[in-house]
């Protein structure tokens, strides 16, 4: 039983499975099978096969695509986007896959495309992706050719036109309202919802924006159906994923695994666990925006709601580890730097807040903070937090920096009370 589709066809080399190689790997089996069916039927197949979306919300995708509206009444220009911005710091799964095997994401596109009626798609790639970009353009390039992509593709009267957009280079494009402005050509902010992209997306279209990994996942859940889809998770989640480790581990990576795969797994047995003498003091699950977990969780397994009921999110899978000779308060620092530099500037709170949030950490790992800098901490968390911004970017933000303010209080005290970071 096939139980790595997503990286069968990555070899060691770093070199793309061209078009010749991914069809003698069974390539385009499960967009062939898919112009067998009719598109309602794909969506309750993708919905029924429980996949949800791998860019770090984890919605089920089959039911995203089942609110694009459909009948004569509906639009007749509908797009299919793929978000591959990847730019959540500690997270570099989708490169992989657009780098080793981009005729993966061009099948599961064609199969959405075809699945909501979308005539054009986009790849909205991170602009350092340079390899990528030139792969995927290649890629298109070959299943033109050999009738994949194009018009009116096998004589079935569907016609598909696939482009590369190389994105500018901002992290709120990870929010897909503001990749369709980007896209668009205009500022890179989010848009007021409803109404959701599947009504009025790009230039007022119906359009669905997925992940790269999550469409990925497409061809071979429809080649070989919701029963071994289901059958490849080990927990509540179904299907496999690219997970990840960084920070002070020997083997730092990227792996697929069956969702629901433990985190001590991931960590000890893939990663090759902390470096000689060093020890496992947290870690953030999902990539830089999720709350800190501790070691008492690494039994924890990594599906979106065990993740989500132990108080942090899964995010990307992409876990970057914490040892016990790194600050804390550093860590967190360098994060929120990241977040102030990338926020739009639409939301006060977020505009003014992280950049404010930012000069209280440096204040106290430079050993001048003061005790009630903890509570202005707390206080800005709730500022930015769920229901006072216009996206999930402030929010997610404040994800490490609140959890490390109950997880590690004690280093932000000692910061404090010995008037410098006690890690120097």
């Amino acid at each position: 039983m096939l139980i790595n589709p997503l990286t069968k066809n990555v070899t060691d080399q770093n070199v793309a499975a061209d078009l010749k190689r991914y069809l003698g790997n069974g390539g385009y089996e499960g967009w062939r099978k898919a112009h067998t069916m009719a598109p309602d039927k794909i969506i309750d197949l993708v919905k029924d096969g429980g996949l949800r979306g791998r860019g770090g919300a984890g919605f089920n995708t089959g039911l995203k695509w089942s609110f694009v509206p459909r009948g004569a009444d509906a639009p007749e220009q509908k797009f299919i986007v793929c978000n591959a911005d990847e730019m959540e710091p500690g997270t570099f799964k989708d490169r992989l896959l657009m780098e080793r095997d981009p005729h993966l994401l061009l099948e599961g596109m064609a199969i959405a495309a075809y699945a909501i009626g979308a005539s054009i798609g986009y790849i909205f790639i991170r602009g350092e992706y340079h390899l990528a970009a030139e792969r995927l353009e290649h890629a298109i390039e070959e299943a033109k050719t050999q009738g994949f992509l194009g018009t009116d593709i096998s004589a079935s009267g569907f016609s598909l036109e696939i482009f590369v957009h190389r994105s500018a280079g901002n992290y709120i494009c990870g929010e897909e309202t503001a990749l369709l402005n980007a896209l668009e050509g205009r500022r890179a902010i989010p848009r007021a919802k409803p109404p959701f992209p599947q009504v009025s997306g790009l230039w007022g279209k119906p359009t669905v924006v997925n992940n790269v990994e999550t469409f990925c996942n497409i061809p071979h859940l429809v080649e070989f159906g919701v029963e071994w889809y289901r059958g490849l998770g080990r927990g509540e989640d179904a299907g496999s994923k690219l997970f990840g480790v960084s920070g002070n581990v020997k083997n730092p990576g990227t792996w697929e695994l069956p969702m629901g795969t433990p985190i001590r797994e991931i960590i000890e047995q893939h990663a090759g666990g902390m470096h000689d003498g060093l020890r496992l003091k947290g870690l953030l699950p999902g990539g830089g925006s999720t709350d800190f977990l501790g070691p008492e969780h690494l039994d924890l397994r990594m599906d979106y709601d065990v993740i989500g009921r132990a108080g942090s999110r899964m995010g990307t899978g992409t876990i970057i580890v914490l040892d016990n000779q790194t600050c804390p308060v550093g860590l967190v620092l360098n994060l929120c730097q990241f977040f102030a530099r990338e926020s739009c500037g639409w939301c006060t709170p977020c505009r003014d807040g992280l950049p404010w949030i930012v000069k209280i950490l440096q204040r106290i790992e430079a050993g001048e903070g003061r005790s009630e800098d903890l509570d202005l901490l707390r206080e800005q968390c709730q500022r930015i937090g769920p229901g006072n911004t216009f996206c999930a970017l402030a929010p997610g933000a404040a994800e490490p920096l609140q959890s490390a303010l109950v997880r590690f209080e004690q280093d932000f005290f000692n910061h404090i009370k010995q008037h410098r970071c006690p890690y120097r």
